[in-house]
């Protein structure tokens, strides 16, 4: 996997977290019981903690070989491979008074 995509996966993890959302990372596996388990999170108990409830699951393999796109800034027409144009966040976070 790129170093780029790995890092914008990351950081998407990282942006939910901050969020107050519930992140596992780690390596998909299947206990002996039948179980399933990502790093060590128990995948069946967190998915009957949420029984009945409309979820997004984002889900991304870190060996993903795919290039990561660039995308052009619809603001101020500057190209970019984050989540969203560093610029103009960096300028909204500026004129908000949180820098």
């Amino acid at each position: 996997m790129t170093a780029l995509r790995r890092a914008t996966i990351l950081k998407l993890a990282s942006a939910a977290y901050e969020m107050g959302l519930q992140v596992m990372n780690g390596i998909v596996q299947q206990a002996p019981d039948g179980r399933w388990h990502i790093g060590s999170h128990d995948l069946g108990e967190w998915l009957r903690q949420h029984e009945g409830e409309e979820l997004v699951l984002v889900l991304s393999s870190l060996a993903d070989e795919r290039p990561v796109e660039t995308r052009t800034c619809r603001t101020c027409g500057r190209d970019y491979t984050d989540l969203e144009c560093p610029y103009c966040r960096a300028n909204r976070i500026r004129l908000r008074g949180h820098a």
